[in-house]
């Protein structure tokens, strides 16, 4: 799942980050240094480790998401972020500079120009309007009344409220209230975006409906952003990258993908055990190469290819990578054929590699394997029937259970649609 949007420059860079409560957050860290557990040190001492020797970096247009169950220290991590609390040792960078140690000026100016936070709960002032509410952090930057309404309304409208910019918050559904927290921090343009469980207060089908509009903007905008939630199916949604999180520590970062597919304990495992790997994994997991004839070849030449690759069938191509259809072995295999044309079979299957698998379900029960093509047509790939059953039976990742860069990758989400998943006929136009 990793991400069209994220870029080659690193956002964030968090190193060896600490937040002790409690009277010696020396002492305290090194019972974490010695590897005594979170409960150890509290039973002993009285102190909390909430986030302990937390190190991560996250790049340019990247949504990373931090997953943990309640008292896994995600909170006070992010909130360690911008500093709305202090943490007790560590570096915390946002495009290389060092904001740990900031004095108060430099801190405002910092959450002013680069960050922007969108809680839980909407946090909205009831006594303004909607409008005003997105208007706040534009006001405390100092911006004139009428470019801060622009703004405003602009932020508004990305999230569908524009209507509403003149009557008061409570008017609207949670929701709603929701999205004018989100139009809020969009309106900052912020550099980065920490979203602090945005949505587990509001009813699934409407965080459904907030999470897509989230990636509906993220495509749009390529914010990055650092996401907390303690809902896995949610951070497998929306993460390019997941950093589950137990006792103040990160037990496991990587792609969706790899923390499905290879959980690194019993405790990441016991999470993913019940998850729906078809809407996880996507084709390019799957990916190999194509290996084509092309359209020239002999039936030889294709008897020959097939049996060295070991494969029931191969895809034809024209001079242009595009696929003019497939055979299989046993049409190769028949007596009296002189040509790869009297065995082609024009109809096949065709996805696009960002699709869930669980789109390829009708494609892969053909027994044909299912054609990759890029925006040109072209053929890029094959995903082979047999690998997704077994993918999704819970046998095997391939070789690479993302299939890309850990960095992330959102490509085609949720752009893609299984409207585009079809029985293809070659176009000879």
């Amino acid at each position: 799942m990793s991400s069209k949007h994220a870029g080659n420059d690193e956002k964030l860079r968090v190193e060896r980050l600490y937040k002790v409560f409690g009277d010696d957050p020396d002492d305290t860290i090194r019972r974490v240094e010695a590897g005594h557990s979170k409960k150890q040190i509290y039973a002993d001492t009285g102190s909390v480790a909430a986030v302990a020797d937390v190190s991560f970096g996250v790049q340019e247009g990247e949504i990373f998401v931090v997953m943990g169950l309640s008292g896994s220290g995600k909170s006070t991590l992010i909130r360690c972020l911008n500093r709305l609390i202090e943490p007790t040792r560590g570096s915390i960078r946002i495009d290389g500079e060092e904001i740990v140690g900031l004095d108060a000026e430099a801190l405002r100016r910092l959450r002013r120009e680069k960050l922007s936070m969108v809680f839980q709960h909407f946090a909205l002032f009831p006594h303004k309007t909607v409008g005003e509410n997105v208007e706040y952090g534009l006001k405390i930057r100092g911006l004139p009344a009428q470019e801060r309404r622009d703004k405003a309304l602009r932020s508004l409208e990305q999230v569908g409220l524009e209507a509403y910019a003149d009557v008061p918050p409570d008017n609207l559904s949670g929701g709603m209230q929701q999205r004018v927290g989100l139009a809020r921090g969009l309106a900052v343009d912020p550099d980065l975006m920490l979203m602090d469980e945005p949505f587990s207060a509001l009813d699934p089908l409407i965080r459904r409906d907030m999470q897509d509009e989230l990636l509906e903007l993220q495509q749009e905008l390529r914010m990055t952003i650092v996401f907390i939630t303690h809902d896995l199916h949610e951070a497998l949604r929306l993460g390019d990258r997941i950093a589950i999180m137990k006792d103040g520590r990160f037990v496991q970062l990587g792609s969706p993908q790899e923390i499905v597919a290879q959980p690194a304990d019993d405790y990441v495992a016991a999470f993913t055990r019940d998850v729906d790997r078809a809407r996880v994994f996507r084709a390019r997991t799957l990916r190999r190469d194509a290996e084509a004839l092309s359209a020239d070849a002999s039936v030889a030449a294709a008897r020959v290819q097939l049996t060295r690759l070991e494969r029931s069938a191969l895809y034809v191509v024209d001079d242009y990578d595009r696929p003019q259809g497939v055979v299989r072995r046993e049409a190769l295999e028949a007596n009296g054929l002189s040509s790869l044309d009297e065995a082609l079979v024009r109809e096949f299957p065709t996805a696009d590699a960002e699709q869930e698998l669980v789109e390829l379900y009708s494609a892969c029960a053909a027994g044909l394997p299912v054609a990759l093509l890029d925006d040109e047509g072209r053929l890029t790939g094959i995903v082979e029937p047999l690998e997704v059953f077994q993918l999704l039976g819970g046998n095997g990742g391939g070789d690479d259970a993302d299939g890309a860069s850990s960095a992330g990758n959102t490509a085609g989400r949720p752009g893609v649609t299984a409207g585009s998943l079809e029985m293809r006929r070659p176009d000879h136009g």
